[in-house]
């Protein structure tokens, strides 16, 4: 018993296969086009239907002691903060006479440092009117309460350099009186003592006018910062254009909406693990994909495509009619998601081996499409598959069934002894492809090829399982005449022992 040589091992495979990933997630583009579309339309929604408030903003100037010039902008933060304080809103309320509490207030504005000096004020209200007096109350608060400090720090300085000067004032005394209380002796020691005393007297004096001239400059720079702290942008309404901000929402929620599909997308496939390359399904299957249909053209589709979808038919019913023509046993089409598509296969291909002798569909579908479908003259007969004994044996058959969870297994050999399956790409997942290809070997149902519907147009992995026949068409079990007394071996295909082996 010959095994298949596959391109890959199955050992090596790895964990995430992303190229199955991408097309996985391009087949499901009707998923995350509907995400994004929602995103898209929620965003215009929530833009008309929950507009924002009226705004005002206004900027003012603040002029900091310490600004520097490398300041990373701690100081305009600071008076950020300052600004949602409950002195400030008190402050503000006052002004406007409103019975609001402050921390409710605190919650309709907000402070933003655009440099390290300007602060810009953020305020919404009922109207655009309410908006922008309360901005202007604000405003003037914040700098009310900003030259209040500049002038309190001010004075707390001067009044703390003066109290210096005083205290040297009256050291200075002291130091005075015992230079007028000292003996007019001329002796060494008296001489010394009085030297120190002037010159401490000197110190004093010096020190004195030091603190005089701190205090004074301390009282100059006060009116500087405080001039310089001002309302520079009077409080206006922010313009509000609806069609702008829907525009922007659909926007946002278009790419929020396109990334939640594209990932949901992802995960689903990721989860789910159904096959959509040739090469998976075959290597899941143990068989050779001999031929392909791609979905059916739209009612808008051009003649170009309706012609090569035709042309691609009429390729893929020469490919099975050539198979069945070289089979002494009965073939039967076995679907797995393909229902309709398998019965349209079934019919092409008895029409098209009509032409050598009587054939009769026997249909074992699981709702008998074929069978309980109008019978047009000139086609070729369909039966039940309850009615399979009826049907004399010199007439070729041609079995339609079913490998779809919930299938009478035992059944199949009724259909045909060989089969072709007919799977449409990613409805199974790897796990069932494998319980199918198990189930048929051991019901020594070999497989011929697979036919594989609605695959993806950007498909280039091969789908062949190569043996030394050099053939495509895998699981062909029939037995060769006898030469010499003997019987040739019979050829078959490996099927994974196991889930994590079929993946």
């Amino acid at each position: 018993m010959r095994t298949p040589k596959t391109s890959e091992s199955t050992g090596g495979a790895p964990l995430l296969d992303l190229q199955s990933l991408v097309v996985s997630v391009r087949r499901r583009r009707r998923l995350w086009s509907f995400v994004a579309l929602l995103g898209l339309v929620a965003g215009a929604a929530l833009a008309v239907l929950m507009p924002p408030p009226p705004t005002a903003v206004t900027t003012v100037l603040v002029a900091h002691e310490g600004d520097q010039p490398n300041d990373p902008g701690t100081l305009i933060r600071t008076d950020a903060s300052l600004l949602t304080t409950t002195r400030i809103a008190d402050r503000a309320l006052k002004s406007l006479d409103s019975a609001e509490k402050a921390e409710d207030f605190m919650k309709d504005y907000r402070g933003a440092g655009l440099t390290n000096n300007l602060l810009q004020i953020t305020v919404t209200g009922d109207s655009e009117t309410q908006a922008v007096a309360r901005a202007k109350a604000l405003g003037e608060a914040f700098v009310a309460d900003h030259v209040r400090r500049i002038q309190e720090a001010a004075d707390a300085e001067a009044k703390g350099l003066l109290d210096q000067r005083d205290r040297l004032r009256d050291e200075l005394a002291d130091v005075n009186t015992e230079i007028g209380d000292g003996t007019p002796e001329t002796t060494p020691g008296s001489s010394a003592d009085l030297e120190s005393l002037f010159a401490r007297r000197a110190e004093l004096t010096s020190r004195i006018a030091d603190f005089d001239q701190r205090a004074e400059e301390a009282r100059l720079g006060a009116p500087r910062l405080i001039a310089g702290t001002q309302i520079v942008d009077g409080p206006r309404a922010v313009p509000h254009s609806l069609r702008k901000a829907a525009v922007t929402n659909a926007g946002i929620g278009l790419a929020l909406g396109l990334v939640l599909g594209l990932a949901l997308a992802a995960v689903g496939a990721v989860v789910r693990d159904r096959p959509v390359l040739r090469r998976e399904i075959s290597a899941n299957l143990g068989a050779s994909v001999v031929a392909e249909l791609r979905r059916r053209p739209r009612r808008t589709a051009g003649w170009w495509q309706l012609r090569r979808t035709r042309a691609a038919r009429t390729r893929l019913t020469t490919t099975l009619a050539r198979a069945v023509r070289g089979s002494a046993e009965p073939v039967s089409l076995l679907e797995l998601g393909c229902a309709r598509g398998t019965g349209v296969i079934a019919l092409d291909l008895a029409n098209a081996l009509a032409e050598d002798g009587p054939v009769v569909i026997v249909d074992g579908l699981p709702k008998r499409q074929l069978a309980n479908r109008r019978h047009k003259p000139g086609e070729p007969t369909v039966v039940a598959g309850e009615r399979v004994d009826s049907v004399p044996h010199h007439i070729r058959r041609i079995g339609v069934g079913s490998v779809a969870p919930g299938t009478a297994w035992t059944d199949l050999h009724y259909l045909g002894t060989q089969t072709v399956l007919v799977v449409r790409a990613g409805h199974g997942s790897a796990a069932w492809l494998h319980t199918v290809a198990r189930q048929l070997a051991d019901l020594r149902i070999p497989v011929i090829g697979v036919v594989l519907l609605d695959p993806d147009p950007r498909d280039r992995t091969d789908g062949t399982l190569w043996d030394e026949l050099n053939t495509a068409l895998r699981g062909r079990s029939e037995r060769l005449p006898r030469q010499n007394g003997t019987e040739r071996p019979t050829w078959s295909v490996r099927v994974p022992d196991s889930e994590q082996e079929a993946r």
